[in-house]
Formats: C-alpha cells, structure tokens, sequence
C-alpha cells in the first residue's frame, strides 16, 4: 500500500474515531454520589420550664454580633475576616483548591502547540583512499509545525477527577466560613471575658473602697481602746487581700486585650481598649429545628463535601481498569534549504492515535480502588460523627443556658440579701453588738456573692455565643455553588 492511499484511509477514518470517542464520553465509572442519610431528632430536648423563642424571632444572619449591642464588637467583628491570620491562611487554602478545580478542567480540553526549527550544516566529501576532501556549501534547513493532542474522557476519569476537586474546593470554601466563624466567635468571647473583668474590677474597687472606709473606723476605735488589736489586723489584712485581688483582675485585663488584638491581626501592644463595666446584652436566639444544622453548620458542610470528594476519587480508581486513548495531529511545513519553506510543496501533515491498556499490575489497581472505597467510608464515618457531635454543641448550649437563667434569679436574690446582711452587720459591729469577724464575714459573702452572680451572667453571654456558631452563625450551603462558581469559570 502506498503512502498516499494509507494517508487518504488514516483521513478519512479520523472523523468516525472522534466521532466514537465522542459517543463514549458519556460515559463514567464508579458510584454517582449521593449524601448518605443521618437521623436526626424532630426536636431538640426541651427541659422542664424550657420555651423556645417566639417564632416571629430571627436567626442570627450576618453581622449577628449586632445582636449584642457592644459597640467594641461592632468595631472589631468585621476586622477578623480581613486581618485574622489563620482566616487568611484558609483564604488561601482555599484558593489554591480553586486552582485544582483549573488545572482538573484543563485536561478535557486538547492541548495545541506549536513548534519551529532552523538548523545549519555543511559536510565534507573526498575520494576513498585519496586522502583529497571537498567541502560541500553550508546548507540550511528549516521546519514550522502545529500540533494537536487529546485523550478522550471516554470513561469519566477526568470528570471524575474534575468532581473529586470541585468538592474539595467547596470543602474548602466551607473551612474558610468555619476559620471566619470560629475566630469572630473566640472574638465575641474574649470581648465578654473583657468586660466582665472590667465589671469585676469596678466590683472588687467598690469592696476596696468599703474597706478603706471599715479601716478607718476600725483605727479610731482602737484609738479609743474600745476594740480589741485583732480587729485592727483583721481589717488590714482584709484589705490588703482585696487590693491584691484588684491588682491580679488587672493582669487578667492586660491578657485579654492582648488576646482581642491578635484575634483582629494586630500586635499586641498596638491596641487600647478603655475601661467599660457595661455588659453586652443578652440576646435571645430561636434555634429552629435540628435538621437546619446540615444547612447551616460550616464544619458538617465540610465533613459532607470531602465525603462527596473521596466517593468520586472512587470513580478514578475504576477508571485505571479501562484502555486509554490518545488522539494527535500535526500540520506544517517542512524545507531543506530554507529558502521557501511556507511553499505548498513542503506542506507535511499527520494524524494518529495510541490506545493502552495494562494486562498485568500485581493487584495495584484492585487495592487503589479498595483504599478509595475505604477512604470513602471513613469520611462517611466523620460526616456523621462531625454532625453528632453539632447536636452534642446544641444541646449543651441550650440546658446551660436554660439553668443558667435560673441560677441567676436565685442568685439575683442572693445579691440582694447579702448586701442587706453586709450593711446590718456593719451597724451592729459599730454599736459594738456583734465583733468584727461578723462584720467581715458579711461582707466577704457579699463579694463573694456578687462575683457568682456576675459569673453567671458571663456564662450567659458565653453560652449564647457558643449557641450562636455551634447554629452556623447565619452561614449557609447555598454560599457553596457561588464559592467555586468563579473557579469553574476561569
């Protein structure tokens, strides 16, 4: 056979093979995804007493630190998605699985090149055995060629692959909501331990100040000689160990503004923060039911979204047991000399394709596609393990806050009745009826009380907080399609 009748055959069978591979593309091995099903409660526990806020009542969306009325909150919430490193470290993360989405794309496409060369040479030539050689003239040779390569995805292995980094990037979007969540919360958090510690100090300055005062009458009646010498010790040390109190919250102070500035990318000698005893206010929060968790939770869309990753990876695996097929072409010009090389004439052209397939591995590919299956059950394993433990979160939040709220009713009491008992106890020991270890035992309960008492409103504050980001803090899986939307795209 000629090569011109073999070059006519290879052409006119090209369009019937793309044609085929065309056919076969829709083809994909390996299990679709579908997300496995979790039980969850029709409702969270209720506890005696327990009524859920009114229906009317909002989640929290956005800006849910609003929510709090602090204005420190309101100023510094929005620097953590901007300048929090470990935000910013998930930012990129994320962005980086963006660009495997590109590169998993890419190979559906053909790849075109273009290729030129230029050579010069010149050789000798002499008669054998007469020792005489003759140059022959420099010649110059020359070619331009573009060139075409495809591997049809005959059975789905690049779309498989293409699946596998789509869920990953959208398991990296999902970390980075969580990074974002996680951090503006141990934010709100730090801002209450703050404040709280500020109320603390004004609390312990009043006791000292209430010291001082006791002191002083102390000292004039030991002036007089009307009161023994213990009770002169007595309300010294008493108020020694208050402003020993006082100077310890201030370090505690110092800690937590440090803290707050590192949470919003800042050194922490940068920030100053006055003192303020106003407490943020306590919100009340409907929580929904509990199959809104798989919506709105970012570390369960997480678990959910590498659980789709490792399912595709399954398809790859089963790809490897099928042939692959290369399709290639090339066109340009091809001269010696130079000279003329976009003629007609030195127009040279091909078309051809490989096929392979592995006969023998040794079990490789058998145990590739056992360890993917494998994979894919243990991030079944933790999507549903990471969704248990979002209702442990829940839970939790909701009897603490719930006996919380009852604590501090009694304790509101408590407050009230300890400071009566500080104030009678005081005027009975100046009308010399009582000795001072009763005077000073009263108003040891009655800070002592007032500290349990803000303790508890502090809990609150904490518990909502954690209320607020163990319910997603507003996030939701719709943001997921938009997250790699533009990766897709590019």
């Amino acid at each position: 056979m000629n090569t011109k009748l073999l070059s006519r055959m290879t052409f006119s069978r090209a369009p019937l093979a793309i044609a085929l591979a065309l056919l076969l593309g829709g083809c994909m091995v390996g299990p679709d995804y579908h997300r496995p099903a979790v039980a969850m409660p029709a409702q969270y526990q209720p506890l005696p007493g327990w009524t859920a806020a009114a229906p009317a009542a909002e989640a929290p969306k956005g800006d849910w630190w609003a929510m709090f009325g602090d204005p420190l909150l309101d100023e510094l919430e929005p620097q953590v998605s901007v300048s929090n490193q470990t935000v910013r470290q998930s930012y990129a993360n994320y962005q980086a699985a963006l660009a495997q989405v590109q590169v998993a794309r890419s190979a559906l496409f053909p790849t075109i090149g273009i290729s030129g060369s230029a050579s010069k040479q010149r050789s000798a030539a002499g008669n054998a055995g007469s020792g005489v050689e003759h140059l022959h003239p420099i010649s110059t040779s020359g070619s331009l060629e573009g060139n075409v390569s495809w591997a049809p995805d005959l059975w789905g292995k690049v779309r498989r692959t293409l699946e596998e980094n789509k869920a990953t990037a959208q398991a990296g979007a999902a970390t980075l909501a969580n990074a974002t969540l996680s951090e503006q919360t141990a934010l709100a958090s730090a801002v209450i331990e703050l404040r709280v510690t500020d109320a603390n100090i004004d609390l312990v300055q009043q006791t000292v100040d209430a010291l001082k005062e006791s002191l002083r009458v102390v000292s004039n009646q030991d002036a007089a000689g009307t009161v023994p010498p213990s009770d002169l010790i007595s309300a010294r040390t008493q108020l020694e160990n208050a402003q020993s109190s006082l100077l310890a919250l201030g370090i505690a102070r110092a800690q937590y503004v440090h803290a707050i500035a590192v949470l919003v990318g800042k050194n922490p000698e940068d920030l100053q923060i006055p003192h303020s005893s106003a407490l943020p206010t306590l919100p009340e929060l409907p929580v929904g039911v509990p199959s809104t968790l798989l919506q709105r939770r970012p570390d369960i869309a997480v678990a959910e979204r590498q659980m789709a990753s490792e399912n595709a990876a399954i398809g790859v695996a089963v790809a490897a047991y099928y042939p692959s097929l290369t399709l290639s072409a090339a066109d340009g010009f091809s001269q010696s000399p130079l000279a003329g090389l976009l003629h007609v004439a030195n127009h040279v052209w091909s078309l051809g394709a490989d096929v392979g397939e592995t006969l023998f591995d040794g079990g490789e590919r058998h145990g590739e596609v056992a360890a993917a299956k494998a994979n894919y059950e243990g991030a079944v394993a933790k999507y549903r393990g990471t969704v248990l433990t979002a209702l442990q979160g829940v839970e939790d939040d909701l009897s603490g806050l719930h006996i919380l709220a009852q604590q501090a009713g009694v304790l509101d009491d408590a407050v009230r009745n300890a400071t009566r008992g500080a104030e009678i106890a005081l005027n009975e020991y100046q009308a010399g009826t009582v000795d001072y270890t009763t005077a000073a035992t009263a108003r040891a309960t009655q800070l002592s009380t007032q500290q349990n008492a803000l303790n508890v409103r502090q809990q609150r504050l904490l518990d909502t907080v954690s209320l607020i980001g163990d319910m997603g803090g507003g996030w939701s899986t719709d943001k997921l399609s938009a997250a790699t939307q533009s990766g897709a795209k590019r």
